[in-house]
């Protein structure tokens, strides 16, 4: 069902490049319109099938499941650093956020606009607030390891814990709501 959307669009796309490269100072509108409807048309039917897919029962189960379990990694991850955090050298502490983070935050992104169907839009607003101020504070971690600022290090590893803990909070409040 993707597919033929998919072609659509990168038709249109290569179809528009190649009568943009005809004439450098003139283009022929009455052919190009139309092929830049075709990409629309394939933009469209693209979106749907993937609204379609996203409200899949078997997809929101399984990404409820990914949603709980990276949230839930990502936090015991955290405390543990946050446990350890006056003793992993600066520097290396982007290294660590690397292999401590990086899978869960991408399953978490991945699934997370399935919460929209499991719990609803303020459900999603209020959980996805906290996660992305954690994952922005997690970043100016890596940031601040990178440039060598040890306080910076340390205060954004704590907002990053109070964050995450609040998302998941609002995580579990919405998923006993529902």
């Amino acid at each position: 069902m993707q597919m033929l959307p998919k072609l659509l669009v990168v038709l249109a796309f290569l179809g528009g490049a190649f009568l943009a490269s005809l004439d450098p100072t003139k283009m022929d509108w009455p052919v190009f319109i139309p092929v830049i409807l075709v990409g629309v048309v394939g933009v469209i039917l693209s979106k749907r099938a993937e609204a379609a897919a996203a409200k899949d029962d078997t997809v929101l189960v399984a990404n409820k499941r990914e949603l709980q379990e990276s949230l839930g990694n990502i936090l015991k991850n955290l405390e543990d650093l946050h446990g350890r955090k006056d003793k992993v050298p600066t520097y290396d502490m982007r290294f660590e956020i690397d292999k401590l983070f990086r899978e869960d935050l991408i399953r978490f992104a991945e699934a997370r606009e399935s919460m929209k169907h499991i719990f609803g839009l303020q459900a999603y607003a209020d959980i996805m607030s906290s996660f992305a101020a954690g994952e922005r504070y997690i970043n100016r971690v890596w940031s601040a390891s990178t440039d060598g600022y040890v306080d910076e290090v340390l205060m954004y590893v704590d907002k990053s814990l109070d964050q995450f803990r609040h998302a998941k909070e609002e995580f579990e409040k919405a998923a006993a709501a529902a």
